[in-house]
């Protein structure tokens, strides 16, 4: 079964957390989905992996620049792994029907939202009941992930 990670962003937002997910997924040599909840808000996120650090280069497009195979990570509203990726990000609330067809689902839900930490609460119920393995993990104080219980 799938490996499902829990990110519950407490100290910081998702714009500053996912580009450090990102970056230790391709040091390991594996390809990303990042699926956002419209397809403004995967122009909004493409636009913010080019300029999050001066240091820094993600390698990554989206359905506007299009050729998908040839992008190690891939930001889309559309649930298809297009560019045949290892590890799925579910951000905004986004949700897949293809969770099983990958090694790593990233669940990332803002900690301070109501809806989206009881949306992320039904989600771990459907994900143990379907046999999925699921880890939580949540921020310290200086937004360092440490894994829960």
């Amino acid at each position: 079964m799938t490996e499902i990670r829990f990110y519950h962003l407490t100290r910081t937002s998702l714009e500053s957390a996912l580009p450090q997910l990102l970056e230790k997924t391709l040091e390991r040599g594996w390809r990303a989905l990042v699926l956002a909840s419209s397809d403004d808000r995967v122009e909004a996120l493409t636009a913010h992996l080019w300029t999050y650090d001066d240091r820094s280069f993600l390698p990554h497009g989206s359905p506007r620049d299009g050729r998908p195979e040839y992008q190690p990570i891939w930001l889309s509203a559309e649930d298809a792994n297009a560019n045949n990726a290892n590890v799925l990000f579910l951000t905004d609330g986004a949700a897949s029907a293809h969770v099983g067809d990958f090694d790593l689902v990233a669940e990332m839900f803002d900690g301070n939202d109501g809806e989206a930490v009881a949306a992320a609460r039904r989600r771990w119920k459907d994900y143990k009941q379907a046999g999925h393995q699921l880890t939580y993990w949540k921020q310290d104080e200086s937004g360092r992930w440490q894994k829960g219980a």
